[in-house]
């Protein structure tokens, strides 16, 4: 009798993102980011949905036109590589991961990457 393999454990991570990135999330069938552009020499996810949140409404918006919070699940075991950066107060929370390992990163994204929140111009 075969046993069913293991789901490795997760951990939930979150991106602000631009409709540019997201078009090309969605040209992946949303299961990997973009390779970075030369001056995009690091990959930041983030640890909690409010400060996701808050680069998605506040930066994404007025730069594109619209913010959108991005959710997905990354191996924990392989994460351990990547040290918890506090970029600011005790909330903000983020990995640093090198745009050389973005590829190896994707392959470690278990499921899909999904649109939790949307934000747009306040009339």
């Amino acid at each position: 009798m075969n046993s069913p393999t293991p789901t490795p454990a997760t951990t939930t991570l979150w991106r602000p993102t631009g409709p540019q990135e997201l078009a090309l999330v969605e040209a992946s069938g949303h299961r990997a980011w973009p390779p970075r552009l030369p001056d995009q020499p690091i990959f930041y996810p983030v640890l909690n949905e409010d400060y996701a949140i808050r680069i998605a409404r506040d930066w994404n918006v007025p730069a594109s036109g619209v913010g959108y919070v991005t959710r997905f699940e990354v191996d924990t075991a392989f994460l351990a590589r990547y040290p918890v950066r506090q970029a600011g107060g005790r909330t903000i929370l983020e990995l640093w991961v090198p745009a050389e390992e973005l590829d190896e990163f994707n392959r470690h994204i278990v499921g899909r990457i999904e649109v939790v929140h949307e934000f747009r111009p306040q009339p």
